[in-house]
């Protein structure tokens, strides 16, 4: 299920900084969650590729995203074959009343032969989501914007500290007679560290 959420970008959302990790059993069955800062579809895959990868006798892999694109907020959820609504919706649900968004939240299940009933499920599901969402740090959610920019050599550690002190990164560097850069900043930061520092953008 995929649903473009639109017009609601007054709200203040928030993301997640570190990923966050949470396990309970209830009735026999072993529930492990991992939340994760995830900026597209491909590293939401990623993620949940490698919980696949690590648990490859578990019964089942719910989960659910929420992202920022220019068409709006994306998010979708799988129940992994549990009762329909019972595992990824809650799971979304609880992204959506946090407004949380550029995030992946997976919940493995190993099953213990007690069946939970779908409020059960339900609850199981979302609370161990909620669980690994409250391991991570949940920090506001800052527009970024990616520049290109072109320093000279001597240009280059002052860059990269008011660039941390701005809250950026460094994505790529290649050097030539000139150092070009690829970094991420804050948005609202952009242009005025472009204007400072290069002749190219």
């Amino acid at each position: 299920m995929i649903r473009h959420a639109k017009g609601r970008f007054n709200i203040a959302y928030c993301r997640l900084r570190e990923a966050g990790h949470a396990e309970q059993t209830i009735n026999k069955s072993r529930f492990i969650a991992v939340a994760a800062y995830c900026a597209d579809e491909r590293s939401v895959a990623q993620l949940l590729r490698a919980m696949a990868t690590e648990h490859q006798s578990a019964s089942h892999l719910a989960y659910a995203f929420r992202l920022k694109t220019s068409q709006g907020i994306v998010q979708r959820f799988s129940d992994a074959g549990e009762p329909s609504g019972t595992a990824g919706k809650p799971i979304l649900q609880l992204l959506e009343g946090r407004d949380l968004i550029n995030i992946a939240v997976g919940v493995i299940r190993y099953y213990g032969g007690i069946n939970l009933g779908t409020g059960g499920l339900a609850r199981a599901y979302g609370g161990t989501a909620k669980l690994a969402i409250d391991a991570g740090e949940i920090i506001p959610f800052v527009e970024m914007q990616r520049i290109h920019i072109k320093l000279s050599f001597k240009q280059l550690d002052y860059f990269i500290r008011e660039l941390q002190k701005l809250g950026g990164r460094v994505l790529d560097k290649q050097f030539s007679d000139r150092v070009e850069i690829i970094a991420e900043l804050p948005e609202a930061e952009a242009q005025g560290l472009i204007e400072r520092f290069s002749d190219s953008y």
